[in-house]
């Protein structure tokens, strides 16, 4: 089986580069970050036409979440447990959906982004990844067994080589001790980042300005992490570049896993 994760940064307005990749890519199973549209305005058809099926939330024109299948899409879930929310009133955002896939529970994740170090988003964001793990670790205490795969888009660069230039995020988020520890603690909760030892040293996302792309100054911030059950079913891993290419590219390169 092979699963992918994509911040897609709006599936209306790249549906036609997603369903050409998902074909050309012999892809399984697709997460999908930042679709940026409400349910009523999710392009399905193109997917159902080449035989997956579709489970998406949004709710507005930011943030949403999806997962497209063609080994089947079971027991579909908006939200973790104790999942925070935002705004007044206080409301779970569009940024978590599970469904079970061929006996694999996969979550399209999008986390919050924090945007500076003294924004109220950030301690958002942290809660956000707590609860996050507080939830992944009851699944694995649950069934020891679970295969589960959280992916998508981490916000968090969890390692000083998954950014270009550590210096130019000195005061940054993404970066910092507390977005880290988070991260790691979810990972300390029994999930591998199983896509590292396959493509060391590479990117996942490219701003668009400054042109950022062609002068390879990119971070890692797109993850697949999974429990110990499906970590020992993964044969191969790989981020697609080259999709980052071209008219039209998201920001973000497809992440993708393969599984035996």
């Amino acid at each position: 089986m092979r699963i992918a994760t994509w911040n897609v940064n709006s599936i209306r307005a790249r549906v036609d580069r997603v369903v050409d990749w998902l074909e050309r890519a012999d892809i399984d199973v697709l997460l999908m970050q930042e679709t940026k549209c409400r349910d009523d305005q999710f392009p399905d058809l193109p997917f159902v036409g080449l035989g997956y099926e579709v489970a998406h939330v949004g709710h507005s024109q930011w943030n949403g979440v999806a997962v497209v299948s063609r080994v089947g899409l079971a027991d579909v879930e908006i939200g973790f447990p104790g999942q925070p929310g935002w705004g007044d009133p206080v409301a779970a955002e569009a940024r978590a959906i599970a469904a079970t896939c061929d006996g694999v529970r996969v979550w399209s994740l999008y986390v919050p982004n924090g945007r500076t170090l003294d924004d109220p988003h950030l301690t958002y964001k942290l809660d956000w990844l707590a609860k996050l793990r507080e939830a992944g670790a009851g699944w694995l205490a649950d069934d020891p067994d679970a295969q589960v795969l959280l992916g998508g888009d981490w916000n968090v660069a969890p390692r000083d080589e998954d950014v270009w230039d550590m210096a130019v995020f000195a005061t940054s988020t993404h970066v910092s001790p507390p977005e880290r520890a988070a991260f790691q603690a979810v990972v300390d909760a029994g999930y591998a980042d199983v896509v590292r030892p396959y493509t060391e040293g590479q990117f996942t996302y490219w701003d668009y300005t400054q042109l950022r792309f062609p002068r390879k100054e990119g971070m890692r911030i797109d993850f697949a992490l999974t429990s110990p059950a499906l970590a020992r079913r993964v044969t191969g891993a790989e981020i697609v570049r080259e999709e980052r290419k071209g008219k039209g590219a998201s920001d973000h390169a497809p992440v993708v896993v393969e599984l035996d």
